[in-house]
């Protein structure tokens, strides 16, 4: 019974991440008619929003180690623990979180740049010359980040008061030797806010409600006289803001990387097709839905009967899914079907 509950807590973080990229795909899909192959490297510039702001709260400088008397010996003292002591460990030490105040404003301009600067001349192409510059455009941020971060995975520490793990087992009256770690716990909850976050703005607000119309027929909303395409533009930014965020987030669990992006991008694209292309709740519930069944592939008492189950499990449900249901699970007609 612990087992199977950790596994659907594991699948649960895991389809959180699933389902904000995917999110954010529909999102540009839905409005803008775009396939945006460049969306997961939107999740790794998130991430790499994250290393940055720590990188710059540790900019340090050498001291005397007092500590050390025999001999002369200097250390490296960040400024922020010199100007202002255990104040200034405690806010390296929270950097991931602090790190939204870089990472918002950082996603929305560079989604509005790629949407301004190239996105937009490619509306009304193929969907597979919009894959082909899209996917050029993410290699290209690949590279960048590859130039001016290295190759290796930078580990992102989660703040330290959350670093264990919290004894769900207790909380719930099971075994007690039932734990799970805390930031996976906050990264689930986060996740699930950022949606309800995102799915209120588009129910509540007017702005929300042109958008859906404009999902709906793009055409007959811009002879309302309502300027449709700077709006996609926004939802355009905050799609880049939604992926960005999730990258934020999921540092401290996976360091990141400069091809972290696309391993979450192929994977995300699949949940979009299974969930319905153009479908939001579509694209949540499949990403939630695929990153469980994931999770429980990768139990060893499955793993021995199926070697290798985990690797291809998602796959192997979209075609069952895609053979049975074609337009995925809450897909609507004509999306794709020209």
């Amino acid at each position: 019974m612990d087992a199977i509950f950790l596994q659907l807590l594991n699948g649960l973080d895991k389809g959180g991440a699933y389902a904000l990229i995917a999110l954010g795909l529909t999102l540009v899909f839905g409005t803008l008619g775009v396939v945006n192959f460049a969306h997961g490297a939107l999740f790794m510039l998130g991430a790499f929003c994250a290393v940055t702001f720590q990188k710059i709260l540790t900019l340090s400088v050498k001291v005397r180690d007092t500590s050390i008397t025999f001999f002369e010996a200097y250390k490296e003292q960040p400024y922020l623990e010199i100007w202002f002591g255990d104040t200034g460990t405690a806010i390296i030490d929270w950097a991931v979180p602090l790190s939204i105040v870089l990472t918002i404003p950082t996603m929305l301009l560079i989604g509005l740049a790629m949407e301004r600067g190239l996105i937009k001349h490619f509306y009304k192409r193929t969907h597979a010359e919009q894959i082909l510059v899209t996917f050029g455009l993410a290699i290209v941020l690949q590279e960048i980040v590859r130039h001016f971060f290295g190759a290796n995975p930078i580990p992102t520490p989660a703040p330290d008061i959350v670093s264990g793990s919290a004894p769900i087992g207790a909380w719930l009256g099971l075994s007690e030797n039932l734990v799970y770690p805390w930031w996976r716990i906050i990264y689930l909850s986060f996740s699930l806010t950022i949606i309800v976050s995102v799915f209120a703005f588009l129910q509540l607000t007017t702005f929300g409600m042109v958008v859906r119309a404009g999902m709906q027929d793009r055409e007959m909303v811009a002879m309302l006289g309502i300027n449709v395409e700077r709006k996609f533009t926004i939802v355009f930014g905050m799609a880049a803001v939604v992926a960005g965020l999730a990258g934020m987030m999921y540092a401290p669990i996976l360091p990141p990387d400069y091809h972290m992006g696309m391993d979450f991008l192929v994977l995300s694209f699949v949940v979009v097709v299974v969930g319905g292309m153009g479908s939001l709740p579509g694209a949540v519930a499949a990403g939630f839905l695929l990153g469980i069944l994931q999770s429980f592939a990768s139990m060893n008492e499955i793993k021995s009967i199926l070697p290798g189950i985990d690797q291809i499990i998602i796959y192997l449900v979209a075609v069952v899914i895609l053979l049975t249901r074609p337009r995925g699970l809450m897909g609507r007609k004509g999306v794709m079907e020209d």
